[in-house]
């Protein structure tokens, strides 16, 4: 083995130096949490309880740090929902997401694309960079 290469403990290691953070192990543990089931979409508080339940000793604080640093390293995606009600995405793909509310759960749009027409100048010295769109749904009512 060429001892100039550096040795990674795993994919997530890798991931995680990739997009240019150091791989502490709350990251990496943090982060494996993240990405080991696929794409979705959860909270800080949710995934400071899945560390818990893993044995995974980290501050809620911290959580929230590393999910920040990782939306800023390209890895998530932040979704506002609720005011301060946030979820972080592991799809940074361009998409839509529906949010059923009563029961604070978010997922794709998987049909289509969504149109959005008719979007304001942005102010002198901005640009857009993307549009978020998340349709409210709720069981219909019975009459």
């Amino acid at each position: 083995m060429d001892s100039s290469q550096p040795r990674h403990r795993n994919p997530i290691d890798k991931q995680v130096r990739d997009a240019g953070l150091r791989p502490t192990r709350q990251r990496v543990a943090l982060a494996e949490l993240l990405f080991a089931k696929g794409e979705r979409h959860l909270s800080a508080e949710e995934l400071h309880e899945e560390a818990a339940a893993a044995g995974v000793p980290v501050s809620l604080a911290t959580v929230y740090n590393a999910l920040h640093q990782f939306t800023q390293a390209g890895l998530l995606r932040i979704l506002s929902v609720e005011g301060s009600k946030t979820y972080f995405d592991t799809n940074t793909s361009d998409h839509h997401h529906f949010f059923v509310e009563g029961e604070n759960r978010i997922f794709d749009i998987e049909t289509g694309p969504v149109a959005v027409g008719n979007l304001p100048e942005p102010p002198e010295g901005m640009e857009i960079v993307n549009v978020d769109v998340v349709v409210r749904l709720r069981p219909k009512q019975r009459r």
